[in-house]
């Protein structure tokens, strides 16, 4: 059985409480549930989060050592993180799937949050669906492993 990596970053553990109003009122524990109900057969959900830019970069290169594809939502990596980015990159230059995903969509928001440093070497971006910007990512995975 192969998994599908997840991977969400900073304060993104406090969904559910964290302006509600933006990121809805469900929980990480919820979007799991969503997420394993949704998974493609022969494939496990391994949901994680850290506030950490470089456990996060770990998870990217355990993605390209297991050949697993990616669902990241960086959070405010999204706007700086070179690092990240280069870490991403690593994994679809690797043949792999990195669909990167937001709750909100970053456009509607503050002008700072209209540039992405990962979407340049993401397979596809999917934002602004709250947590169907979850699911609608995991179709995708499922379709493109075919």
């Amino acid at each position: 059985m192969g998994s599908i990596l997840v991977l969400n970053g900073p304060n993104l553990g406090r969904l559910g409480s964290r302006e509600p109003d933006v990121y809805g009122s469900g929980t990480l524990d919820d979007l799991r549930a969503r997420l394993d109900s949704e998974a493609p057969p022969g494939h496990a959900i391994d949901l994680r989060q850290t506030n950490d830019e470089a456990e996060l970069i770990g998870w990217l290169y355990e993605a390209v050592d297991t050949s697993s594809p990616v669902i990241l939502n960086p959070a405010a990596f999204t706007h700086y993180s070179y690092a990240l980015r280069d870490a991403a990159a690593l994994v679809t230059k690797a043949g792999l799937i990195l669909i990167e995903v937001h709750i909100s969509n970053p456009h509607a928001r503050e002008e700072f949050r209209h540039n992405s440093v990962i979407s340049g070497v993401a397979t596809g971006v999917i934002a602004g669906f709250g947590f169907d910007s979850y699911l609608l990512a995991l179709d995708a995975v499922n379709r493109l492993l075919g």
